[in-house]
């Protein structure tokens, strides 16, 4: 992986255009979250500058009169980095560094480079150097301006390759080492999800520092690192959450969403967000006392359509409840998510509730089932204690009637156990 070193802090400007896509407060609003993710980085904003176009310009996406603008403010502050809010393609960068002379990154470059500094284990690891690399390919023309050909020596034939040719070939050979070593994670991560086969699982998501880690801890004790800082969590962690005695469910935490994420990332974090793909149901975790909630859940429910998890059942969970100024807002949530829920994981606010909701969906996704055995099954009553919810076990002259309530993948292996015992 790309080592991100400790620093001192880069003094920076965030730019974006209105192109009326958005308003001009979200755009703002869009830049106030670019800042949010520069902070994460370990940048110093300095300025926020909009420019208004009908599109990009696909010279310098902001045209050469606001470059020079830029330039001057650069020089007057002594300013080490501009970050644009939207993607660049190798050839604008390449443009504005010869006029701005300072490094230029964009949104998906900056959300890297924070995945980067926060990735603590193999798995996190070897996902985002995958992303990084994948996002650094194309742009190489502009990464390694500075490299001159390598031409030969004696006895070899012609001037030989371009460096850029050289590193595109290092780096395409590494993107297939990392792809090779993430089958192989993903493969563990699947022998250790089959065995959760047999319990109700849910998944928290939500867009980033929506609150997830701060719940799965209040739910569970679990201990996961939980700060109000973007992207803390990057590696998906399960933990039992018992709503009642003898009735558990798997709840799992993992990275937090955010708009214009990367597509790469996505792809690269395949293995982490199965855990969102095989849960039987889904928390989506809300900051309702962010002005733009709304548009966080728009984008959260467009990553799960991406994750092919969007018809999964799902729970609106409100967090952050304690944090509302306008508190009319919980009757226009109250109004318009008829079956979400307003708490506060960090209070404890409510936290009953929700556990009623999740015991209801506990009961709906279990099922009662009555199997009879013959008296010298005890191997296969044993068997069953393992596997399901006992809830009568009556041993009769000839035979042992079982009561039991379980998921119903587990009640068909139960059934096919029994159909497939010797006489």
């Amino acid at each position: 992986m790309i080592e991100i070193i400790n620093r001192k802090k880069e003094r920076a400007i965030l730019v974006a255009v209105i192109t009326g896509d958005y308003s001009k407060d979200q755009v703002n609003e869009h830049l106030g979250e670019l800042e949010l993710l520069a902070d994460t980085a370990g940048a110093d904003v300095i300025f926020k500058i909009t420019q208004d176009r009908h599109r990009p310009d696909p010279a310098t996406f902001i045209g050469k009169g606001k470059a020079e603008e830029i330039q001057q403010l650069i020089e007057l502050n002594d300013i080490q980095l501009v970050i644009f809010d939207d993607d660049l393609n190798p050839t604008q960068v390449r443009n504005l560094e010869k006029l701005l002379e300072r490094k230029i990154l964009d949104r998906s470059g900056l959300i890297l480079d924070i995945f980067a500094s926060h990735a603590k284990t193999r798995e996190a690891k070897t996902q985002v150097e995958l992303a990084q690399l994948q996002y650094m390919l194309p742009r190489l023309s502009r990464a390694w301006t500075h490299l001159s050909k390598q031409y030969g020596g004696i006895g070899t034939k012609g001037p030989g390759e371009t460096q850029i040719e050289t590193d595109r070939r290092i780096i395409r050979t590494r993107i297939s080492k990392l792809k090779e070593n993430l089958k192989k994670i993903e493969a563990h991560q699947e022998t250790k999800s089959a065995g959760r086969k047999e319990f109700v699982t849910a998944c928290l998501v939500g867009y980033t520092n929506a609150g997830k880690s701060t719940l799965l801890n209040r739910l569970t004790e679990a201990g996961v690192l939980a700060e109000d800082k973007l992207f803390a969590t990057l590696d998906s962690t399960t933990r039992a959450f018992e709503i009642e005695k003898n009735k558990k469910i798997l709840l799992s935490d993992t990275v937090g969403f955010i708009r214009k994420l990367p597509h790469h990332l996505v792809a690269s974090f395949k293995t982490t967000l199965n855990v969102v793909k095989d849960a039987d149901v889904i928390l989506h975790v809300i900051d309702v006392s962010n002005d733009y909630f709304e548009d966080h859940i728009r984008v959260v429910e467009s990553t799960l359509e991406e994750l092919n998890s969007n018809k999964k059942i799902q729970i609106k969970i409100f967090n952050k409840v304690d944090a509302l100024k306008d508190k009319n807002r919980m009757d226009y949530i109250s109004q318009q998510f008829k079956d979400g829920i307003l708490i506060s994981a960090e209070r404890g606010m409510n936290i009953g509730n929700l556990r009623k909701m999740m015991l209801d969906i506990y009961e709906q996704n279990f099922v009662e089932s009555t199997i009879e055995l013959k008296p010298h099954e005890s191997k296969l009553v044993s068997q069953l204690y393992d596997l399901a919810e006992i809830l009568s076990a009556d041993y009769e002259e000839d035979k042992i009637v079982i009561t039991y309530r379980t998921n119903k993948s587990v009640r068909d292996k139960i059934q096919r156990i029994v159909k497939n015992r010797p006489e």
